[in-house]
């Protein structure tokens, strides 16, 4: 038998376990998009990785801090893009975003407030909201002051929220051309703006 170099040995051990542990994350990933936090269940992401429930317990403390750290390795969620007085792109974008992500955002949304992971996770979104309707309105948003700018900032904030997206098109039941319909009648009631393109 041909001898191994132990450095070696212990830096193919390394990456076996490194490989397992992102197989691991990425089964989380997989089931963060379909499942709340009381759905996803340590034995299926362990059979999503190709593992056992033993290793996946030995990588990470427990369920929460898997959970974790799955979440914080997931990046950021693009926003539609900022075509400032374009409101058809600007809707169309958003919607064509929660047309993919918008269910699993209401999900993640009901485990916020037993999970700090996931308040953490879904603050930074909020954040990057307020940023984009920033940009996106930026010409409308420079012609008010103070109190003026903030509501209207605010209130272009609630007609791109994913709430707004599920109210249309889940409660509701609209389809997509009507819903955006309505996100644009708001807009241009808010901001008065009409210019396409």
């Amino acid at each position: 038998m041909k001898y191994q170099p132990r450095g070696y040995i212990m830096k193919a051990r390394a990456a076996a376990a490194a490989a397992t542990r992102e197989r691991v994350l990425a089964s989380t990933r997989e089931l963060l998009m379909t499942h709340s936090f009381d759905e996803m269940t340590i034995e299926a992401i362990a059979a999503g990785a190709g593992t056992t429930v033993r290793t996946v317990l030995r990588i990470f403390a427990g369920k929460e801090d898997l959970f974790a750290e799955a979440l914080h390795s997931l990046g950021e969620f693009g926003q539609a893009p900022v075509v400032p007085g374009d409101i058809d792109a600007l809707i169309g974008g958003t919607y064509d975003f929660y047309e993919k992500i918008g269910d699993t955002v209401i999900r993640w949304l009901a485990d916020e407030p037993r999970l700090p992971a996931m308040r953490e996770h879904l603050n930074i979104g909020r954040q990057h909201l307020r940023a984009w309707v920033a940009a996106a309105f930026a010409p409308t948003l420079e012609r008010l002051e103070g109190t003026a700018r903030r509501q209207l900032h605010d209130a272009l904030i609630v007609v791109f929220d994913v709430y707004t997206w599920k109210l249309l098109r889940r409660d509701f039941g609209l389809g997509r051309k009507a819903a955006e319909a309505v996100a644009r009648r708001m807009v241009v009631a808010l901001a008065g703006e009409e210019r396409n393109g």
